[in-house]
């Protein structure tokens, strides 16, 4: 089938189970009675995937409050009881992030329990979402390594302990999310890729890298108001991912200033065009999600193009994220009876 459909990986949570609109939303409940909401949340981002048309459903990331620090928190190491405030790529807003006091190592699994959820729940495709190694160590302080590149690599085995679970837990699709890529150009290439393929070292199942310019949120808008009239960071990093095992790359294309034909770069691999804007409450039209493959398919084969959305949409309102699933979903469908 052409034009397959995902998502970047999380959605709103319910009001019952975080402070809505919110990242790092404070949680409602506690206990078992989060855990069951953490369940229930799970089965309702499947049932609202599918309900669009997508084709391959992620577990909308409901029981993380961040998607770093979701992973983080099962690992010995870090101490999360004394916060630190520290720049977040390139200073481009603050956040009170853990810190890093001795060496890594997982309390046991850290997505088991979502994963057999939503893979219990759904006969459909399933990608799992992980933070990648350099966008970790961006969101989190080292007391410890002294080394970025070091406590990278360290984060990269963890990583690629719970992916190889996962997988084992019936998880086609793993992806990365490494927005890191897009502000530390020059360390993709000297490093960065290399812990990237070690934390996916050994996977059989599907692979991925998603690069995006990220969420919806006001400091992230005011960072592209100053990236100019084109935006060619994809271009530095490309090259060196195009060499890489990582299969896909998932990148942003609706109303974005990305000059699509640095997707011809990426030679040989799945690209996952973010078809949908998170960056805005207007719900696209399926119409306007045929443009925007119908765009890429100009640098990459209709074949290898996969229809997502920009970024997560975990601050976004719900009806307006269901929206724009529904209009994800009408438009590839669109797309294939048109590009076909």
């Amino acid at each position: 089938m052409l034009f397959p459909t995902t998502i970047a990986g999380s959605l709103p949570k319910p009001e019952w189970l975080a402070e809505p609109n919110t990242l790092w939303a404070p949680w409602k409940s506690k206990g078992e009675e989060l855990a069951r909401a953490k369940r229930d949340a799970t089965m309702l981002a499947i049932k609202l995937q599918e309900d669009a048309g997508i084709d391959i459903v992620t577990e909308g990331e409901q029981a993380r409050q961040h998607f770093v620090h979701g992973f983080m928190e099962k690992i010995e190491g870090i101490d999360f009881a004394h916060k630190v405030e520290m720049g977040i790529r390139k200073d481009r807003y603050k956040a009170m992030v853990p810190q890093v006091v001795a060496p890594l190592r997982l309390k046991g699994r850290v997505h088991a329990d979502e994963a057999r959820v939503a893979r219990t729940h759904t006969t459909r495709k399933l990608k799992f979402t992980l933070p990648g190694p350099m966008t970790i160590i961006d969101t989190v302080a080292d007391g410890y390594y002294g080394d970025r590149v070091k406590m990278a690599f360290a984060f990269a085995e963890l990583l690629n302990e719970e992916a190889r679970a996962l997988q084992a837990d019936g998880v086609d699709m793993i992806q990365f999310d490494e927005p890191a890529f897009n502000v530390f150009m020059d360390e993709v290439s000297d490093w960065g890729i290399k812990a990237l393929e070690r934390a996916a070292e050994g996977l059989t199942c599907a692979t991925a890298v998603h690069i995006c310019y990220g969420y919806g949120i006001k400091a992230n808008t005011d960072w592209k108001e100053t990236l100019g009239a084109e935006w060619r960071q994809y271009e530095d990093i490309f090259p060196a991912i195009a060499k890489s095992p990582i299969q896909q790359v998932a990148i942003e294309c609706r109303n974005s200033k990305v000059p699509l034909d640095l997707l011809a770069l990426l030679t040989g691999k799945i690209v996952q065009a973010g078809v949908i804007d998170v960056a805005s409450d207007t719900v696209e039209t399926a119409e306007d999600v045929v443009k925007v493959i119908e765009a890429v398919s100009k640098f990459v084969p209709k074949s290898n193009i996969i229809a997502t959305t920009n970024c997560g949409m975990a601050p976004m309102r719900r009806d307006i994220a269901e929206a724009k699933l529904m209009a994800l979903g009408a438009g590839a469908k669109l797309a294939r009876q048109r590009l076909g």
